[in-house]
């Protein structure tokens, strides 16, 4: 409670699920860094090391299943403290990347510890990578199962915690229309030094870099005339499948 009386205001708390051990840090390395900043809890899942479908250059120089999985893991658990979160690994295989009732309801346990305010992950289309709209499914799944008083999991129910779609790596092809767009210029070097912890997919830099830049110039030009933004402003793109709840339009 608050000195007058009121209920006092839930810990801000992100829970970002992703497919794949490098998803968290191109599509929402920006959102997870401003968290951190403001002294909040980020917990990252990565539901596989993208150990058969995203790391070509370590197949091609010999490594075994488990080099790569291990490769990956220490990645993401540098590229997660860069951006000041914590993370964890389900080792649920990709490639494909399976739904199943075990994997849905370790995630059901996972929003009841966190008790997430805000929830990222990705968005239900893509027709290039299956393990992504999979990694969605369960993870709205898992958000309405937490919620039930009758479900079976530790912990107590959740309410309904905002979910944001982060930005897949072909939204025209994923039905993808930004509708929130995030303003991630005071920690885009942090999330740049991220993406650098990922050298297995360092193709990836200067494409995610260029989409940054292309999302905050539509940022200034919606941002509205007084805002002040810096000429150079960097951008995360967001969509949105609940609807918001607001007092005051703006």
């Amino acid at each position: 409670m608050t000195d007058d009386g009121k209920p006092a205001a839930p810990a801000q708390s992100t829970l970002v699920i992703s497919a794949h051990a490098g998803d968290f840090v191109w599509r929402a390395g920006g959102a997870i860094a401003l968290a951190a900043a403001r002294g909040e809890k980020v917990t990252i899942v990565c539901l596989s090391f993208g150990e058969r479908g995203e790391s070509a250059k370590a197949w091609r120089e010999g490594r075994s299943l488990d080099e790569i999985k291990q490769l990956r893991r220490a990645e993401a658990e540098q590229a997660a403290a860069t951006l000041g979160a914590g993370i964890r690994f389900l080792d649920a295989g990709d490639y494909p990347l399976r739904e199943t009732p075990e994997l849905t309801d370790e995630l059901v346990g996972v929003y009841r510890e966190v008790v997430p305010t805000v929830v990222l992950t990705h968005p239900l289309e893509d027709p290039y990578n299956g393990d992504h709209p999979a990694a969605a499914r369960m993870a709205l799944q898992a958000r309405v199962l937490a919620q039930a008083i009758g479900y079976p999991a530790s912990g107590e129910p959740l309410g309904a915690p905002p979910v944001f779609f982060f930005e897949p790596h072909q939204p025209e092809m994923c039905g993808f229309t930004p509708q929130v767009l995030l303003d991630i210029t005071e920690v885009f070097d942090t999330k740049r030094k991220a993406m650098e912890c990922l050298p297995a997919q360092r193709h990836m830099w200067d494409y995610y870099t260029d989409l940054a830049t292309r999302r905050g110039v539509q940022l200034k030009r919606n941002a509205g005339p007084n805002l002040g933004l810096p000429h150079t402003t960097y951008g995360e793109a967001y969509m949105r499948p609940y609807p918001q709840v607001t007092a005051v339009l703006a």
